[in-house]
This record gives C-alpha cells, sequence and structure tokens, in this order.
C-alpha cells in the first residue's frame, strides 16, 4: 500500500532532518544577523533556533550587524555620517559612538543567548588596518580585517561557547576601527573554513520581482532563485553593477566571495521567517538563496545501490497510472539504463533510456519528487537522456504516456503510431493501458 502523499512528504522530511543532522555534527556555521533582524522581534526565535544547532553538535559563530543601532547613536549625539556604496565613512569623532553602539548590539545577542542556558562570548579577535583613500573617497577610520585570531577562536568553540563579534577590529597599536559586518561575516567565515555562511536578511532570498534576472537563473514559481553557482553569483552581481549599493546585490557579492575562497554553501534567507535557519539547514530544497562552490545536485548514472531508493520513488507515480509497475529485480537488471537527479546524497528524480535493435530509445521511467517539480528537474532529466541518445548517434527516441502527453508535445514530441515502435516494444505494447505514442527525430 502506497501512503498518501501528505504522510510521504513528512517522512521524506524526517529523513533529510536526520541526514543533515548527522552530516553537520561538528560543524561550524557563521552567521550574519542584519541589524534590521537584530533590531526586530524575530530575533528571538532566531537565538532560539541557534541553540537548537548548538545541541545538534553544530558550532556557531556570529556577526550581528548594528548599522541601524549606529545610525540611531550617531544622531543622537549629532555626529554625521554618510556611505559609499553601502561602507560607512567613519570620523575620528564617530568612533566611540559606533564602538558604543556595536557592542551594545553584541550585548543585546549575547543576552538573549544566556537566557537560553547558552554560554556567548564577546572577543577581540579581529586586527584590522585603515582602508585609506579608494576612488578618491578618504574612508577615515574605517578599516579592513587583517587577521583573525584564529587559535583563541577555535579555544572558545571547542569550549563550547558562541563568538559574537562586533563589528569593530584593532591595529596592532589599538587603534580602533570600524569594519563592515558583512565583510567580517566573509571574512571569519572563509578564514575558519566554516560549512555554512548565512546572511540572515529581511528578504527571502533572490527573486524576479526584485531583480532582473533576464531569464538566465534557475527559480521556482513563486520567482525565487533557490541556488546560484559561482559563475551564476559572478555574473548576477555583473548584471547588477549598477545597483552596487543595493542590499541584496552586495549580499550576492560577499556570499560569492566567500565560496570563492573555501565556503561550503552560502544562504541567503529572510530572518523573519519562523524556523527559517531550521528549513533551510534540514531540507534539500531550502527556502531562501543559495551560493555554492561545491556541487549541489547532479544527475548521474544509476548504482545497483540506489535501486530500493528508485522503486520507493517510483511508487507513487505507477499508484496514479502515470508509470507502468516495475519491480525492483528488473531495475537491477537494467540499472545501467537509468540516470538519477541526487541532491546531498538523496534521490529526487529518475529516468531511463532504454535502447532497442532498430535503433531507437525510448524515454521511460521518468519521476520527479513533487518538491522538485518547480525546479524543472524533469525537463533536465529528459533533456540529458536526449543528449545521451544523441551522443550514441540514436536517429530517434521516443516516450509512451497516458497523462504527459501536453509536456512531451510542448518539448518538442509528435504524435507516433504503434508501427512506429520498434519489432520487439511492439509486441510489448499494452493496447489495454493505451499510451500515447511520442516521437523526436535527433
Amino acid at each position: 500500500m502506497v501512503p498518501p502523499d501528505s504522510i510521504r512528504e513528512h517522512v521524506d522530511l524526517i529523513r533529510e532532518v536526520f541526514m543533515y543532522a548527522n552530516r553537520f555534527a561538528g560543524g561550524t556555521f557563521v552567521l550574519h544577523l542584519d541589524s534590521e533582524i537584530v533590531e526586530s522581534d524575530a530575533l528571538s526565535g532566531i537565538v532560539k533556533d541557534l541553540v537548537l544547532l548548538r545541541r545538534t553538535g553544530i558550532r556557531v559563530a556570529l556577526v550581528p550587524g548594528a548599522s541601524s543601532r549606529i545610525d540611531e547613536v550617531l544622531e543622537r549625539y549629532g555626529v554625521t555620517s554618510r556611505k559609499v556604496e553601502g561602507v560607512r565613512i567613519s570620523s575620528p569623532e564617530a568612533v566611540p559612538f559606533i564602538k558604543m553602539a556595536a557592542f551594545d548590539v553584541a550585548n543585546r545577542v549575547m543576552t538573549l543567548l544566556t537566557a537560553e542556558g547558552e554560554n556567548a562570548v564577546i572577543g577581540n579577535w579581529v586586527r584590522a588596518r585603515s582602508l585609506g583613500v579608494r576612488d578618491g573617497v578618504d574612508f577615515q577610520d574605517t578599516g579592513f580585517v587583517e587577521k583573525i585570531k584564529i587559535g583563541l577562536l577555535e579555544n572558545a568553540l571547542e569550549q563550547n561557547f558562541i563568538p559574537i563579534f562586533p563589528c569593530v577590529g584593532w591595529n596592532a597599536a589599538g587603534k580602533p576601527y570600524n569594519i563592515g559586518s558583512l565583510e567580517l561575516a566573509e571574512e571569519l567565515s572563509s578564514r575558519i573554513g566554516a560549512d555554512k555562511l548565512f546572511f540572515v536578511s529581511t528578504f527571502n532570498g533572490i527573486t524576479s520581482a526584485d531583480y532582473d534576472l533576464g531569464g538566465k537563473f534557475e527559480t521556482t514559481e513563486s520567482g525565487r532563485v533557490p541556488r546560484m553557482d559561482l559563475a551564476e553569483a559572478a555574473m548576477f552581481v555583473e548584471q547588477h553593477r549598477d545597483r552596487s549599493d543595493d542590499h541584496g546585490v552586495r549580499l550576492v557579492k560577499h556570499g560569492y566571495e566567500a565560496a570563492r575562497t573555501g565556503v561550503k554553501r552560502v544562504h541567503i534567507v529572510d530572518g523573519r521567517i519562523e524556523g527559517v535557519l531550521l528549513k533551510e539547514i534540514f531540507s534539500n530544497l531550502g527556502i531562501g538563496t543559495m551560493i555554492h562552490a561545491n556541487v549541489y545536485q547532479s544527475i548521474r548514472p544509476m548504482t545497483l545501490s540506489d535501486v530500493s531508493e528508485v522503486y520507493r520513488l517510483m511508487q507513487p507515480f505507477v499508484a496514479r497510472g502515470i508509470l507502468v509497475p516495475r519491480t525492483e529485480e528488473f531495475l537491477a537488471e537494467s540499472y545501467e539504463d537509468f540516470i538519477v537527479y541526487e541532491t546531498d546524497g538523496s534521490l529526487h528524480g529518475c529516468g531511463a533510456l532504454h535502447t532497442f535493435s532498430d535503433g531507437q530509445a525510448e524515454i521511460a521511467a521518468i519521476a520527479v519528487d513533487t518538491q522538485y517539480e518547480e525546479l524543472g528537474t524533469g525537463r533536465k532529466i529528459v533533456e540529458f537522456l536526449m543528449q545521451r541518445a544523441a551522443e550514441r548517434k540514436v536517429p530517434r527516441v521516443f516516450a509512451l504516456t497516458t497523462q504527459s502527453y501536453d509536456w512531451f508535445h510542448a518539448r518538442g514530441f509528435r504524435i507516433g503510431t504503434v508501427e512506429d515502435l520498434p519489432p520487439e516494444k511492439q509486441s510489448r505494447y499494452d493496447r489495454e493501458r493505451n499510451s500515447r505514442i511520442l516521437l523526436y527525430d535527433l
């Protein structure tokens, strides 16, 4: 008996949670909290979820943004300040107030962590240097990260402290500099080899509603870009170079630099969504935009060890009459014809290319996890199989379908007859099932 889709989705979610919890135990996550998030009611919920992460064995370091608080303090004391492409020009008279605001924000985060029973520590782990004059702009006492005291930081993490980094660094002589929190989070995650860097912001990733994507990025039905590889992230930044002060563009730019220099994955998420960190971490699909340097998803040949999972993946489609039943024995015997769509070690799609004596090939057994249909996974599998057929000099591919005619027709397939099929396929054609025969000449 095939369980209802709702039960299957819950089971799949539980499996994903256990898989990721095991994978990231002992790993290190760096979280940048936008100043708007730090000042919002959402912060307490985020802190609660951080505590859950810590208790699964994940090490966490925090970089809270303080821009809003700095603006508030500077205005209160009548100190003027401006930004160039998102970077604050910090005058010597502003720095004491910037320090006050940055440590005030760090203390607020530490207070919430303490209330949840977690140990946190605010440290001066950052060595900084003056940003100097760039493109004719004197940034005065704004600095950049020169060095992070990794040994001291590791000691804090090993002792189960959550390190909190205010957006301030000091030079060798003890002079303080204001450091951009986004840059600090990028540098910190790169230099400690973090498994993940999170930008917890106030918008749900990169979307077509906010940015002109030019049709060059994979999007969900809602228009969200679920992931970018390094090349795509670089292209996005280049496309929007005239919006260099835009917060989303800056997040992608810093995410790209972090991923390029060793951080495995960077996530841009909306901190106002309840449980956003848990949903993003413990799910293949996620709910924000991820920038990744390593191979996150791939289509690869099926192996014998995949048989039981592919069989499980097909069952809902067999129950709905979309696929003909196949046994695990059949899958084991013909596994070399199959390919699978894999995400982080979990299978979410499959398909097969069966070749026949007259040279034709059948595209068959296309099954995609319902959560991945909106990402064009089925299209990618079919295109991969058609490319494989072309490489093998197959003159024509065909497909038999009862419910997916429109999908194949939109991709250039035409209606055929039983007589168009290879002889051995004609003899096995199920006239009671009465599948439509679709052809594509390569």
